[in-house]
């Protein structure tokens, strides 16, 4: 199975919300069949005021397991075969350590409800309640979740050349992250692009955003804060004409990440962009030693 790719900025990501391997883990593909609550007992009141008439037997609330559609996390909740109007309401509860907790909840008075949220990696289950018919609880599922991608903005790449090149020498980053400039340069040559130097701010950037993904646990081109690829580029002191990033989780060498980048359209597209000269990558570990990547170019 594939890893999550991500990649965005001037450019875009890939990802596509699916299972990968050494990182976030998906469940199948198939849906699973929605489970379904008894009703719940009503009892008269005895008031001489007139009653609702009373709901059908076959009256119940069902729900749906979570599932990814269009890098959103849905659940669906259904009141069905009721004759009453009811408030339906839905809570998606994400399985952690201790009590699972409530990330996003909604309500409304039909007969029929969906909840959707950004997609975050994680082991997800819808509750439904229906407040005349009790309640229902969905089977639990993993999602894996990518990046979007957005409609970059970039400058036309030149035509391959193929004129000689030479990798510039640097001291910039581990030699894990050496080891992806260098692969990098290697494609990039095939298309007659020139080499990359390693920027020590685009560096810092892209080590920056690996940091905060393997200790917050989410797999983005924006941060938690709200920064976005050119915040955090440009906050480093880096000054250019076009940015791109691309990102990537779970693979576990230099080589493996970038052969995947180079099967993805879009994170093809920025390494074989011939506009940008300078790049910046950051590997960084998560606790359990699952490696968070990211790529940040620029040009000027």
């Amino acid at each position: 199975m594939r890893k999550p790719l991500g990649l965005l900025a001037a450019v875009i990501g890939l990802a596509a919300c699916a299972p990968s391997t050494g990182g976030a883990l998906g469940g199948p593909s198939a849906t699973s069949p929605e489970v379904t609550a008894p009703p719940a007992d009503t009892t008269p009141t005895g008031e001489p005021t007139p009653e609702p008439s009373p709901e059908s037997d076959d009256c119940h609330v069902s729900v749906g397991k979570p599932a990814i559609t269009a890098l959103t996390i849905q659940a669906s909740a259904a009141r069905r075969d009721c004759e009453q109007p009811a408030l339906l309401r839905i809570r998606l509860k994400r399985a952690v350590p201790g009590e699972d907790r409530v990330v996003k909840s909604g309500s409304a008075k039909k007969d029929r409800l969906t909840l959707k949220m950004a997609c975050v990696p994680g082991t997800y289950y819808a509750v439904a309640t229906d407040y005349r018919n009790g309640t229902a609880t969905s089977k639990a599922v993993r999602l894996t979740c990518a990046t979007p991608t957005p409609t970059p903005t970039r400058t036309p790449a030149p035509a391959p050349s193929t004129r000689e090149t030479k990798a510039p020498v640097t001291s910039v980053g581990t030699s894990l992250e050496n080891q992806v400039v260098r692969l990098t340069n290697a494609e990039r040559a095939k298309g007659g692009c020139d080499p990359l130097s390693h920027d020590a701010r685009l560096r810092r950037a892209a080590v920056g955003h690996s940091a905060d993904m393997a200790k917050n646990d989410y797999f983005d081109h924006d941060s938690q804060d709200g920064r976005d690829m050119t915040d955090r580029i440009r906050a480093t002191g880096f000054s250019g004409s076009a940015w791109a990033e691309n990102i990537a989780m779970g693979q576990r060498s230099a080589a493996q990440v970038v052969r995947d980048w180079m099967n993805s359209a879009g994170h093809r597209e920025n390494i074989m962009n011939c506009t940008y000269t300078h790049i910046g990558v950051g590997a960084v570990k998560d606790s359990k030693g699952q490696i968070y990547w990211t790529q940040d170019f620029g040009a000027r």
